[in-house]
């Protein structure tokens, strides 16, 4: 015949010693029930505070004080910097950028320069003659050559009107509905 197991509540657990044992004995519910405190050397191997060296923070690029000063590390005083740009700066870097050019490598473009590419300077143009001669010499899409749309995985949602709930016939407040 099998006997039946039980755990037994002292064997990983503190149990109470002298009068905390007596006054357990007496109040307790269920004297099966352990403490809930696990004995130390069972439980938790090493044991806290059982090792004999000392934890030392490992070296880092943030623990040497000569490369990370203060004042880096001071978040108070991250100011937001500000940022200005003009419109003729604008339009100057819209013109430059706006056609393409072709790229060679260092190697071939030094040889066939003979020197150094050379910085031209424009006269500085207001922002909305920068767009218009910008979008004059360069049409990219028109009413019969459309940009590009996103390709969705599912249909997008069409309202339809359901049947309304029921409601009474004045209702103040009717519900309808849409599938």
């Amino acid at each position: 015949m099998a006997t039946k197991k039980v755990a037994d509540s002292t064997l990983y657990h503190l149990s109470p010693k002298g009068f905390w044992k007596k006054f357990r004995d007496a109040v307790v519910v269920n004297p099966e029930i352990s403490s809930g405190l696990p004995l130390q050397g069972v439980n938790r191997f090493p044991p806290p505070g059982s090792r004999p060296e000392k934890y030392s923070t490992p070296a880092t690029k943030a623990s040497d004080v000569a490369q990370n000063p203060y004042w880096k590390r001071d978040v108070r005083r991250a100011y937001p910097q500000l940022s200005v740009i003009t419109q003729t700066g604008l339009s100057s870097l819209l013109i430059e950028h706006s056609t393409p050019q072709a790229v060679a490598a260092p190697a071939e473009a030094d040889a066939a320069d003979g020197s150094k590419a050379v910085s031209t300077t424009r006269e500085p143009l207001e922002l909305a003659a920068a767009i218009s001669k910008i979008t004059e010499s360069t049409k990219l899409y028109s009413e019969s050559n459309l940009p590009p749309t996103l390709t969705l995985a599912y249909p997008r949602w069409q309202p339809e009107r359901a049947p309304d709930a029921p409601h009474p016939q004045h209702a103040y407040f009717p519900m309808h509905l849409y599938k």
